[in-house]
């Protein structure tokens, strides 16, 4: 049974994906060739919406067929005129389909920072390049240690995305952890924290940094699976009985706002103690949601 329900709700939502992406190309291709700034920003109503009904047809099939149940604690004011950063712990794929199903036409639409090699995945790639996802290279600390200009790539990526974004309203997700939770990376890290790994502060910094003060708020998510870390398979073949979110809305430091977090040592000492502390708050509220 749960294998026939996996087959059918990835055909279906197989089938979802090319009854949008394909509409979306074709405005993203009509975007490029616009002769005026002004059409071209016309067009980005059109795409965010295909890409939200998109969401809302994959969320209703896992609603339908999955009987998997979405807990959500919301401590935080939502609108769709919004600037948001939303930092969020992760542990699996499933973190973007839950993140998606919370949050779709309640707030702008959410834009992640993707590794560059996902442009390759069939139509969702250049879907996602075309909706002005950023793809990052991802490099090791020993490839930016050979060769540093490898860092700056990833900045001047990130700078070149939020001068887009502050032209619409948008939702920036970061996964701080900057990869996947598991008990083998716990362990190699040395974590502190029980369900964490460590947060890596120099995306949020730079995101902090380009957007400014265009930015109103941080929403932070934190994701907690009572079952166990599912896979995206585990999701579709319905083995995921419960997810539980809690969503707390956080004011930006006016101190974190235009600092140097490359070049000034102390700005990133303080943005780094900042992080962690958001991080030994979290760590408390993954107990708690696995415990309730």
């Amino acid at each position: 049974m749960a294998l026939l329900r996996l087959c059918f709700i990835s055909l279906l939502i197989a089938a979802n994906t090319v009854l949008h992406v394909v509409p979306l190309l074709i405005v993203s291709m009509l975007k490029a060739v616009l002769p005026s700034d002004r059409l071209r920003k016309a067009s980005n109503p059109v795409l965010t919406g295909l890409a939200e009904s998109w969401i809302g047809v994959n969320s209703w099939a896992v609603d339908r067929f999955t009987g998997t149940r979405v807990d959500v604690e919301m401590d935080a004011s939502l609108r769709m005129d919004g600037h948001y950063l939303m930092l969020a712990n992760h542990q699996s794929w499933v973190d973007i389909v839950v993140l998606q199903k919370v949050f779709n036409r309640r707030i702008p639409f959410m834009r992640f920072f993707l590794k560059r090699q996902l442009i390759w995945v069939p139509l969702l790639g250049v879907a996602w390049w075309a909706l002005d996802f950023p793809f990052m290279g991802r490099h090791t600390p020993k490839q930016i240690a050979r060769r540093p200009e490898l860092a700056g790539r990833d900045i001047e990526t990130t700078r070149r995305a939020c001068e887009k974004f502050r032209e619409i309203p948008v939702t920036i997700v970061n996964f701080v952890e900057g990869t996947r939770f598991t008990p083998a990376k716990h362990a190699r890290q040395g974590s502190g924290y029980r369900h964490l790994l460590k947060p890596k502060a120099g995306g949020v910094a730079f995101v902090l940094d380009a957007m400014g003060e265009g930015l109103h708020a941080i929403l932070d998510a934190t994701i907690a699976y009572p079952a166990g870390r599912p896979s995206l398979a585990d999701l579709l073949a319905g083995r995921v009985p419960e997810v539980r979110v809690h969503v707390r809305h956080r004011p930006i430091p006016a101190e974190f706002l235009g600092g140097d977090y490359q070049n000034d040592r102390a700005f990133r000492v303080r943005f780094q103690r900042w992080m962690n502390g958001l991080w030994h708050e979290k760590d408390p509220d993954v107990e708690r949601l696995l415990a309730r």
